[in-house]
């Protein structure tokens, strides 16, 4: 009954430090990532393995839609709104006819939104003295170097000479 009771008497600021401590949550990124650059590439008429090499491999290639692919990316960081892209691309005959895609940031903003919020500490100045960037000679060999005769070495011949 004590402990029982004791659990009772935790008052409001105890629960505000258990809110305060949150676990370590990993980025994830999912499917592919298609860039501005990327869609504005692809043009009415190219064949499948042109969309395929510009794009990649599609995420989603429905049995029941063979003439649909779907490139879905999706990326989660603690602390920041998740990102969520699509790009359908519609083909006829296996000639892509059309393409739809909600707004896709060009491949230097993506790069740039995967750096921000993460918290940075201040760079470290980095120093060298003047002593410490000459090489490191040793007394034995700042002397001159000693005479080393060639190694003489012989070899069996590899075929034996036929008279």
């Amino acid at each position: 009954m004590l402990t029982l009771s004791a659990c009772s008497s935790l008052d409001g600021s105890s629960n505000r430090l258990v809110t305060m401590v949150t676990p370590y949550k990993i980025d994830i990124v999912q499917g592919n990532f298609v860039s501005r650059e990327q869609a504005a590439a692809l043009k009415e008429g190219m064949s499948r393995n042109q969309v395929r090499d510009i794009l990649g491999t599609p995420l989603l290639n429905s049995i029941f839609h063979a003439d649909r692919w779907d490139y879905v990316f999706t990326f989660k960081r603690q602390g920041i709104e998740p990102q969520a892209r699509r790009v359908t691309v519609f083909f006829k005959d296996d000639v892509l006819s059309k393409v739809q895609a909600d707004s896709l940031p060009s491949e230097a903003e993506f790069v740039a939104s995967l750096d921000s919020g993460r918290k940075t500490g201040p760079i470290p100045v980095l120093e060298m003295s003047p002593e410490s960037l000459k090489p490191a000679v040793p007394a034995a060999s700042a002397a001159a170097p000693a005479a080393v005769a060639p190694r003489t070495t012989s070899y069996p011949a590899l075929e034996t000479p036929s008279n």
